[in-house]
């Protein structure tokens, strides 16, 4: 398509107005001003067209000149992408930090992939093979932790000429169709445009995050999406680090979106330095970073959310289970409604633009567990087949941070992403402050994912599992409800029933809920283990029923057994089947000595 050309008539600070751009469309990409400012077409009226510059607009000035190749906002994918550091419009960060320092200069790009570093090709189709949009013709090691299946990009297909085994550049052709095209490592992708699959199928594998709040009480599926909205210091950012390093995805994408320097300052020189608990690689071989903090222009904020999605849904198609996670996802509400103001769009509520549920639910819908379009599969896998597709199979899980202000989550943003989520995990500011970690509210905390996961769940875990759960869970509701009369009356009018209740609630909180994410046991506890854990207290708290009214509730608060279930967290994660049998049996013997000695009946006997 032939260049298109004009010249800005207004600027509103992230908003610059031109004219003279016959032909051009909705999202189509320019480049702005005598520094070539990246822009995008966000609105047309007549001969005005109204653009989004993704940078800084101080020192426009009217008459500058505007162009566009008419083709709209592409990510560049392909090798190299894991482990690097992008800025919301896939900048590399470390790349221009080397041009131009710590702070990067307007106009300033860089190339998304390492243009110049050889790759070692291995093909997995043969000349003479046909081919189309998303067969895997080869592979490529991107990291020690994950091989890179080269696909054929969209609008492609015919039969294979050339093809073989070699080091390549991203700027080399791996192979030639019949017809004369090449195909390159690389391939590009609108991100506002959802990749294609074959068919989305039913979530029903849990995405194991190691911290038993989630995968016992409220566990979110591999394709599922997760709100977490939670007031200033409950520890949104901390509860997505742990997932993005201890969750069983494949690959993470940390997007940080509008969040403060100093957060994001952590995320990027932390990350580097942890080790993967899976491979013993650094995490960051399946990582990618997007930092677009809040000093940073907020119109590439916007475009951050967008920039991320695509990037997973592009290992998805894969086949591997991709976590997104958003932090935060208010940010970029807040960069929708500042644009929306900039073009006097007509306000919504607390002035969030009227399209903003929306756009909320077209983000988390592109989530989910899919049948991939190609042919290729990935080590290890197995086709899935349904009745209408058959392929390799990929999911993206999307796991949003919202910050309501003050806290409130009747505030817009809050209550449209609830509509979408299947899990609302709620951070609890008081739980923080109490030094309980992971802070999730247990009370308005859900999950509708219960149902979907149950095979899962009793297949890996025995059928007693969710049964367990379920117990445990009322045990807490029942707490709340004791707490507002001991508030009241206090505890000592309560009757023993209700004191053993309390106190194996406390121990459920204090004990199995809360995890200390410094030690290197605690930090991430296997569902089997988490299983072991919730039996141990029921088990116990079942003992502790037997012995209400043969002994004084004094005497059974004083059973060394409640030390031992406080100090089963720390029973190692690769032995502990054995010491949780030992413990169980210890668990229904509690109390039996001290019955004895004192020549009361034993209960059970």
């Amino acid at each position: 398509m032939s260049r298109i050309d004009g010249q800005i008539t207004r600027i509103s600070g992230p908003v610059v107005n031109a004219k003279g751009m016959e032909g051009i469309k909705i999202r189509d990409l320019v480049e702005v001003g005598d520094l070539g400012l990246i822009g995008e077409v966000i609105e047309i009226q007549g001969e005005e067209i109204s653009i989004q510059v993704y940078e800084e607009t101080d020192g426009l000035t009217v008459g500058e000149p505007v162009g566009s190749d008419g083709q709209p906002f592409l990510v560049e994918l392909g090798p190299g992408l894991l482990g690097s550091i992008y800025d919301g419009i896939q900048r590399p960060l470390n790349a221009i930090r080397e041009q131009s320092g710590n702070f990067i200069e307007r106009g300033t790009t860089g190339d998304p992939l390492p243009r110049e570093k050889p790759w070692s090709f291995e093909p997995w189709v043969n000349p003479g093979d046909e081919v189309a949009f998303g067969d895997i013709v080869g592979a490529v090691e991107e990291t020690p932790a994950i091989t890179h299946y080269v696909m054929i990009p969209r609008g492609v297909e015919g039969r294979v000429a050339e093809i073989e085994a070699g080091e390549y550049t991203l700027q080399d052709p791996v192979a030639r169709l019949e017809d004369g095209t090449e195909i390159a490592m690389t391939q590009t992708w609108p991100i506002r445009t959802p990749r294609p699959t074959q068919q989305k199928i039913p979530t029903s594998i849990p995405l194991v995050t190691g911290q038993r709040i989630f995968d016992v009480f409220f566990p979110v599926p591999k394709g599922g999406n997760a709100i977490i909205p939670g007031p200033f210091g409950s520890g949104k950012t901390v509860t997505q680090q742990s997932l993005a390093k201890w969750s069983d995805a494949d690959i993470v994408i940390y997007i940080g979106c509008g969040e403060r320097g100093n957060e994001m300052t952590e995320v990027l020189t932390k990350f580097p330095e942890l080790e993967d608990p899976k491979t013993g690689t650094p995490l960051m071989d399946r990582t990618i970073l997007i930092a677009n903090t809040s000093n940073m222009p907020v119109a590439a904020r916007e475009t951050s959310i967008y920039t991320g999605i695509t990037l997973a849904e592009y290992y998805r198609d894969m086949g591997y289970d991709v976590s997104l996670m958003a932090d935060s996802t208010s940010r970029w509400a807040e960069a929708l409604r500042e644009i929306s103001g900039r073009l006097e769009e007509m306000p919504g509520e607390e002035g969030y633009p009227p399209y903003l549920a929306s756009r909320i639910a077209q983000f988390y819908e592109r989530s989910g567990r899919s049948i991939c379009i190609g042919k290729g599969l990935p080590e290890g896998q197995e086709i899935v087949e349904t009745e209408e597709a058959s392929g390799r199979e990929g999911s993206v899980t999307v796991i949003g941070a919202v910050s309501p202000p003050g806290g409130d989550f009747s505030e817009p943003v809050t209550q449209n992403s609830l509509r979408i989520g299947g899990v609302f995990w709620a951070l609890d500011a008081s739980l923080a402050y109490s030094r309980h970690f992971p802070a999730i509210n247990w009370l308005t905390s859900y999950t509708l994912y219960t149902d979907a996961l149950r095979d899962w769940f009793n297949e890996e875990l025995g059928e007693e599992f969710l049964d367990n759960r379920n117990e445990m869970m009322q045990i807490l509701q029942k707490e709340d409800e004791l707490n507002k009369i001991v508030q009241l009356v206090g505890k000592e009018s309560l009757s023993n029933p209700d004191k053993l209740l309390l106190d194996t609630a406390r121990l459920i909180r204090e004990v199995y809920l809360r995890q200390n994410a410094f030690d290197p046991t605690e930090a991430h506890c296997p569902p089997l283990k988490s299983h072991h854990m919730m039996k141990a207290i029921l088990v116990f708290y079942e003992r502790c029923q037997q012995l209400l009214g043969e002994m004084s509730y004094n005497d059974i608060l004083e059973l060394p057994e409640w030390d031992k279930l406080a100090a089963m967290g720390g029973f190692p994660n690769d032995d502990f089947v054995g010491r949780f049998e030992q413990l169980n049996e210890e668990l229904r013997a509690a109390g039996r000595g001290a019955q004895e000695a004192a020549g009361e009946p034993v209960a059970g006997d």
